[in-house]
């Protein structure tokens, strides 16, 4: 388990750093000039050496319960598998209406403009083979970036699958997603620009 931390002030990197010396399989990779959640995982992923890399957040929304689910996919030949709440026992519990509801609805754009393949395509519950960042990598702000990356894959040829999971509430923090109206359009409108980018440029 590799933990990205970018000096958040609440202390994690300490917390991680105590585990990590008692225990190998636990690494942390502190970054204290660099900051943003693509740059965050495409830092996880090059300091990487496995077959396969899976990511999440780390406030446990998505349970790493699931995360054997997705390299299952990956072992049966897929070369990525993302967590869904929009597939068949698929849910997200954990978010308000309004999150929901900008969520399905950004979906549901991708989905018409890019391939009805993926239905999650702002999931971030990713296990992919490391051989696919030879070829893709990571762009993006923020969430954008998962729906520019499941769409390459697929317009590449890679074989993209969904895995269902249960997104619950976070266990503690709060979002940088947004929290009313106007913080999802802050957001949306860089998903919206990457889809129509997307479409033009397939």
């Amino acid at each position: 388990m590799l933990v990205v931390d970018d000096d958040s002030p609440d202390g994690t990197w300490q917390v991680v750093q105590e585990i990590a010396a008692g225990d190998p399989r636990v690494r942390l990779l502190r970054r204290t000039t660099e900051r943003g959640l693509t740059s965050a995982i495409w830092a996880g992923i090059r300091a990487t050496d496995t077959d396969a890399v899976s990511w999440m957040d780390c406030d446990l929304a998505m349970p790493p319960e699931a995360i054997p689910g997705l390299l299952a996919r990956l072992e049966a030949g897929a070369d990525i598998a993302v967590g869904s709440r929009y597939v068949r026992d698929g849910k997200d519990v954990g978010h308000s209406l309004l999150a929901r509801a900008f969520s399905v609805t950004i979906n549901l754009f991708a989905m018409l403009l890019l391939s009805w393949r993926v239905r999650d395509y702002t999931s971030g519950f990713i296990a992919a083979r490391r051989s696919v960042f030879d070829k893709i990598t990571l762009r993006g702000d923020y969430g954008e970036y998962c729906i520019d990356l499941l769409a390459r894959a697929q317009f590449m040829g890679l074989r993209v699958e969904e895995a269902p999971y249960v997104c619950g509430a976070r266990l503690s923090g709060e979002s940088k997603t947004a929290t009313n109206v106007m913080g999802y359009l802050r957001r949306g409108w860089k998903y919206v620009v990457t889809i129509l980018r997307l479409a033009l440029r397939r």
